[in-house]
């Protein structure tokens, strides 16, 4: 039986969900082993040959022009793994996923000012929403130290850029090949963590640990699980890109949250305590405040 166009891209986005929940569920494995901006730079240097060897093999044909907004997208977008990852390490895989997932708040607030969109009502509400469900997930978790609310806030921190680095892509789709937006933020993935990695040998500092860490060569038990978080992304990267060639990218796009799910499945398999009341409806209202952005923009 074969499946519609919009069927197989609902299941694409479904793959790609399961693969990026995958990712986050070997850097919560390898959490105690491995630093953060460690995990940056292996999954990055696992994608890019792919990347390398594809543009080997078919071209790219682009326009080009905006050298700069590609290389913000690289850096934005690489800073954004830093504070993804450094959260899997000290709030849990499904909190920090779900505050990646809020992404669509800041995105649609940061289109508004920076391309002139206009609001509409319904999309005020789920702004208000998402706002809400981050209200519900954040003012629970923190307590009283400091670091507690550093590792909050660099939850949020990744959602801010992650919302960043989409509305760079959208700047950047129109003119240039979708493997040069990938490779920009691939190399970028390399290259500062290594500049962080080089600097952690020289300064040490633990108010900076998600930025500037110093590196440790990996058990060898430890390299089949960085295998594997790297070809989990490069796969949810490929399968992510066939779901939104599709129509109804709405459709396709609220799919996309059932990663919020399968990242619960997994840290509670991991270890995590499973979410509380509370935060588990800052998640519901975040995953509607996507949603309702998600549709709204397919219309």
């Amino acid at each position: 039986m074969s499946l519609t166009g919009q069927s197989r891209g609902i299941l694409f986005m479904l793959v790609a969900s399961f693969c990026f929940a995958l990712t986050g569920a070997c850097a919560r494995y390898l959490r105690d082993d491995i630093n953060p901006i460690e995990l940056v730079l292996f999954r990055n240097l696992i994608g890019v040959g792919f990347i390398l060897y594809s543009i080997q093999r078919t071209p790219v044909v682009q326009t080009g022009g905006k050298i700069w907004l590609l290389i913000f997208r690289g850096v934005i977008g690489t800073l954004a793994l830093y504070t993804f990852f450094y959260g899997i390490s000290n709030i849990g895989l499904a909190i920090s996923i779900t505050y990646q997932q809020s992404y669509p708040v800041f995105l649609a607030l940061a289109a508004a000012w920076y391309f002139g969109e206009k609001l509409k009502l319904s999309e005020w509400v789920a702004i208000i929403i998402g706002f809400a469900g981050i209200c519900l997930i954040f003012l629970p978790s923190v307590d009283t130290s400091g670091l507690s609310v550093k590792h909050h806030f660099t939850g949020i921190a990744n959602a801010v850029m992650t919302g960043m680095a989409y509305l760079s892509i959208r700047g950047l789709s129109e003119i240039y090949d979708q493997r040069s937006i990938i490779l920009s933020f691939m190399l970028s993935g390399i290259i500062l963590p290594i500049m962080s990695l080089t600097t952690g040998s020289f300064v040490e500092t633990t108010h900076l640990d998600f930025i500037i860490d110093s590196f440790d060569v990996p058990e060898l038990s430890h390299y089949p699980v960085i295998l594997l978080l790297g070809i989990a992304a490069l796969f949810g990267q490929i399968y992510l890109t066939k779901a939104f060639s599709f129509q109804k990218t709405g459709v396709i796009g609220a799919v996309g949250y059932s990663n919020i799910v399968f990242s619960i499945i997994f840290g509670t398999l991991l270890g995590d305590a499973f979410p509380g009341l509370l935060s588990l409806i800052g998640i519901v209202m975040i995953i509607v405040c996507g949603m309702l952005i998600s549709f709204r923009k397919s219309v």
